[in-house]
């Protein structure tokens, strides 16, 4: 199903007809195109307009990738994994991760903000254009990717004819006069047709005429005889004119303008009275300054899941960080932005387990870019390590929760890597890396840092530490199939969590865990009473991630004893709620459950669609359950039911119908209730095993017992 991701316009597009043109009949004839231009040009506006029109001719959508904010280039892959869809779970690299999922997919990836990170951008979208023949990239930056088969679209500024209308569009929209046309045509000659100069200039006219816009213009423009030699005018047009507007600003515009140029990414009020308030700007003023910013165009507003955020033009931003050097203030208002977000993880940590967990997960999400950021800078300054690990192993909850495994992963490593000299800091960081690499699959590296951990906590005296530590190990059990061992060792963390007074997500999530060990042993009365139990809490507390899983055992117990109905309805709300936290390793192991609840009920056709979406998810999250007998149970029955009705031909059609849905597609058909019926490919209730067939308690592969075809 095509899904775009395109971001809404905030105002009308204007002019640009041929040079849309052109770069639509471009796209048609390579598979990399390239728009360069200086900024401010309005590179990415066309980019994003010309792919809007184009999304018909890809069948799998366009998807942006916005790279500006990035500094690590490790990342760069991860964010482009992220684009795309994917979430990134796995052990495997990054790009085989990308080839493997874009291999069969006809998308156009719009990849922005790239030239500071091409030297690793320009083998990697090579490779995947080598790997992925229905893949298309459009590339929106200041230079060429530098790769074979690129086609390369300059983008100069606009014509005159256009640059009118777009000035007057804009200033029409702030509801300015509009100025004479001799003077509007000679303004926009003076800034030469350069988009950005034209909003700047636009934003003015609220206070002052065209003509006054013009006459101090002029002023300023005769400052470019002292600009850097060899610069093009346009270059020194566009500075000139950023400069323009920044000698039309207060001092205190000025000064939160440079300020600003610290934030990584989109920024709310919140953080910018706290990062930017201080000598010569109160924070009680720093909303009315912020709002003299948005007037003259230098800031945009925007609403998303997490309320609405500011955004600062990447060219706004820099010439801002060049004011900030000069000031001498860099360092300290780049320590400021991350104690803030430093603060910001604490405060989601703790609101995680509260109802405001769905707005904590979209906080965390809007200020990923800025995260990133505080971790570069701890990790840039060894006496800031235990910082580094402290914010990495904080945000457990989003790694774990919101399906952000990999990246986790790469932020807890490389913290570790540094000697904090800080116990707590690290503890919490080592069991936080041992959870992240148990759901991995990667039992080596989660005994390691799980080991560590309890030593260390041990001799620490630290007894929540060595708790969580035993905790992941007996998740570890778990999902290796040693049963015995994972409800010890989950029975001895409870009892230490009990006596620490700990009440959290991660305790009702080692009693779900715990659960699940007894369900799968066959101790059905006791799994049920554990996780209705943790489900009563959960419901007491507003939490819902842990919640989920506890649905999952309690609709695992509910189909072995047959009461179909009842797992179809908890499996409906644990879908419901895993897809809303883009937790892909509760979603699959829902579906897969539910696909076997479906073929219970007498629908093998629909049960077989419902396989071939969760092994789209699989193909995210890595190998099956890390090869859990357990887990993987009811995806083993559910295709030997299925496939002995339907027959093998028909059994893989459904499941490639499964395959081609969008998660969004797939989620919504398997909450809609469907009837089997008696047609071609539907079989009927008495050819799967029918309510009443005796199931061995706790395994459904039917280990124990013989199951009635």
């Amino acid at each position: 199903m095509r899904r775009s991701d395109l971001p809404a316009e905030l105002n009308r597009f204007v002019g640009r007809a041929a040079e849309l043109d052109e770069l639509g009949r471009m796209l048609t004839r390579a598979r990399l195109v390239t728009v360069v231009g200086v900024g401010g040009v309005g590179k990415t506006r066309l980019a994003l307009r010309a792919a809007a029109v184009a999304q018909k001719r890809y069948a799998d959508g366009v998807r942006p990738a916005e790279l500006s904010a990035l500094r690590d280039p490790v990342v760069v892959a991860h964010a482009l994994a992220e684009a795309v869809g994917l979430t990134d779970h796995t052990l495997r690299p990054p790009l085989e991760m990308l080839v493997e999922h874009l291999a069969e997919r006809q998308l156009l990836l719009v990849v922005d903000g790239f030239e500071h990170l091409v030297e690793e951008c320009a083998p990697l979208l090579r490779e995947l254009l080598r790997r992925a023949p229905g893949l298309t990239v459009l590339a929106v930056g200041r230079r060429p990717v530098g790769i074979a088969g690129e086609a390369v679209f300059a983008l100069a500024p606009m014509s005159e004819g256009d640059a009118v209308a777009l000035f007057g569009e804009r200033a029409a929209s702030l509801g300015a006069p509009p100025g004479g046309d001799a003077e509007v045509r000679e303004l926009c000659r003076r800034l030469e047709g350069i988009p950005l100069a034209l909003e700047l200039a636009a934003g003015r006219l609220p206070v002052l005429s065209v003509g006054q816009v013009l006459q101090r213009l002029g002023d300023r423009f005769r400052l470019l005889d002292d600009g850097p030699r060899g610069e093009l005018p346009r270059h020194r047009t566009l500075r000139t004119a950023i400069g323009w507007s920044h000698e039309l600003c207060t001092p205190k515009e000025r000064l939160l303008w440079a300020r600003l140029s610290v934030f990584a990414g989109p920024f709310d009020l919140e953080a910018v009275e706290y990062v930017c308030g201080g000598a010569e700007l109160a924070p009680d003023e720093v909303l009315g300054v912020l709002s003299g910013l948005v007037a003259q165009s230098l800031l945009s507003r925007e609403d998303g899941p997490a309320g609405p955020r500011f955004r600062m033009l990447d060219t706004v931003a820099a010439y801002g960080a060049g004011w900030l050097a000069a000031l001498g203030d860099t360092e300290r208002m780049r320590r400021r932005h991350r104690d803030w977000y430093v603060g910001l993880a604490t405060w989601c940590e703790l609101e995680w387990f509260s109802p405001r967990q769905a707005e904590v997960a979209a906080c965390t999400e809007s200020a990923l870019p800025h995260l990133r950021a505080a971790l570069d800078l701890c990790l840039e300054h060894p006496e800031d390590a235990h910082l580094a690990q402290y914010l990495a192993g904080t945000l457990w909850f989003y790694w774990a929760g919101c399906g952000r495994l990999a990246e986790g992963r790469h932020w807890l490593e490389r913290a570790l890597a540094m000697d904090s000299g800080h116990q707590d800091a690290r503890l919490k960081a080592l069991w936080v890396l041992g959870y992240v690499a148990v759901l991995q699959g990667d039992p080596t590296a989660a005994l390691g840092a799980l080991y560590e951990c309890g030593e260390r906590a041990r001799g620490a005296g630290n007894a929540v530490a060595e708790a969580y530590a035993v905790h992941r190990m007996g998740c570890l059990a778990l999902l290796s199939d040693d049963l015995p061992r994972a409800e010890e060792l989950l029975r001895q963390t409870l009892d230490a969590y009990r006596e620490l007074g700990e009440l959290n997500s991660n305790v009702l999530m080692a009693q779900v865990e715990l659960g699940m060990a007894l369900v799968f042993r066959g101790d059905l009365e006791g799994a049920v009473a554990l996780c209705a139990e943790a489900r009563e809490v959960c419901e007491d507390h507003g939490e819902r991630w842990t919640r989920a899983y506890a649905l999952y055992v309690l609709a695992y117990a509910a189909w072995t004893r047959d009461a179909y109905g009842e797992a179809r309805e908890l499996l409906g709300e644990c879908i419901a709620i895993d897809h809303a936290f883009h937790d892909l390793v509760g979603l699959v192991l829902a579906f897969e459950l539910l696909a076997l609840v479906t073929a219970s009920e007498g629908d093998p056709a629909e049960a077989a669609v419902l396989q071939g979406a969760a092994e789209t998810v699989w193909d995210t999250v890595g190998l099956p359950l890390f090869g859990s007998e357990s887990f993987n149970a009811p995806r083993a029955l559910c295709e030997r039911q299925a496939g002995e009705v339907l027959g093998a031909e028909v059994y893989a059609a459904a499941v490639r119908e499964g395959r081609a849905l969008s998660p969004d597609a797939a989620v919504e058909r398997a909450l809609a209730r469907r009837t089997p019926d008696a047609g071609p490919g539907r079989g009927t209730p008495g050819r799967v095993p029918a309510p009443g067939t005796r199931k061995p308690a706790g395994s459904p592969t039917g280990n124990g017992g013989e199951t009635a075809g």
